[in-house]
């Protein structure tokens, strides 16, 4: 009995160093593995689908007859970032479709594609079509936004509703470095975690590093996706007064990415659109204020 005692507390002590080593050597690889944790936990299940040579990974929740509402998350994002906001819509009687765009969480990364947000907005229309989405309340994040705004435009017999989170899309010269997109120095790290959180967490030293290491492998497809955003071709000034569908804006009022001003502006050229200004928050508010945001979300799609 006390030898089977002493090897439990061998194995137990092996799996504990280990667990210690991987986390210290790739923190961000056990984060992941946590955040799939998180989504299964919230009833999202994991699926892959193949868009002629791009395959895309995406989860699914809520009712499988539920009405549909896909979201969209922003550059550099993934999937996984709508995890606070999408239980609000499962639990309300919505099917809730997450997709990764191509680039970015577990969807392909071809070296051939564009990554500009119009050739992404192509892939969310081939998903909806792949899926059978004849219809659906479309959301979209940042440059996700962006995206489901050029959707919308070209298919808006397919949007019934459009939600926009702190969205770019309108003709706007940034005043802060974009270069910070992909940091190359826990000092840059730093300055890009301040831009999007009005109270950035600090950092541990192997942490940063292993974020800054994830940058400098992705760093590609960042670049081309902003060199493609400030060529100005796919602005969405001149599209967004042509939207006749109703839209809901959420935007965090201390948002330094995409300013509050901005949201405005796109409040401004959709008449009819109505807009949430959320107190406290930044650029990541649909992640870090979901409980002031996922009420209203809900109310605005069962109107």
């Amino acid at each position: 009995m006390k030898r089977l005692a002493k090897w439990f507390v061998f194995v137990f002590l092996a799996l504990v160093i280990t667990l210690g080593l991987a986390f210290w050597l790739r923190p961000l690889s056990v984060f992941r593995v946590f955040n799939k944790g998180q989504m299964y936990f919230i009833g999202a299940r994991s699926n892959y689908i193949d868009l002629g040579e791009i395959r895309v990974h995406y989860y699914t929740l809520g009712p499988a007859d539920g009405s549909v509402v896909v979201l969209v998350h922003g550059l550099g994002g993934r999937s996984e970032d709508w995890e606070k906001l999408a239980p609000y819509l499962a639990r309300a009687g919505y099917r809730v479709y997450l997709p990764d765009l191509p680039g970015y969480g577990e969807s392909d990364k071809p070296a051939d594609f564009s990554y500009s947000v119009r050739d992404e907005a192509k892939v969310v229309t081939s998903f909806f079509d792949a899926l059978g989405l004849k219809q659906v309340d479309l959301g979209g994040w940042s440059m996700g936004g962006w995206i489901v705004q050029l959707v919308a435009a070209e298919h808006p017999e397919r949007i019934r509703r459009l939600m926009l989170f702190d969205s770019a899309g309108p003709y706007v010269k940034p005043d802060w470095d974009i270069k910070l997109f992909t940091p190359v120095s826990p000092a840059e790290l730093e300055k890009f975690d301040a831009l999007l959180m009005p109270h950035p967490p600090r950092l541990p030293r192997f942490v940063a590093e292993d974020i800054l290491r994830t940058s400098r492998e992705h760093a590609w497809i960042i670049h081309r996706a902003i060199d493609s955003m400030l060529t100005g071709r796919d602005t969405t000034d001149a599209l967004l007064p042509t939207l006749k569908m109703p839209v809901l804006l959420v935007w965090g009022d201390v948002d330094q990415i995409t300013p509050l001003s901005e949201g405005q502006k796109i409040h401004q050229l959709i008449p009819q659109s109505r807009m949430n200004i959320i107190p406290g928050c930044g650029h990541l508010a649909p992640n870090e204020c979901a409980g002031q945001i996922g009420p209203g979300m809900v109310s605005f799609l069962k109107q």
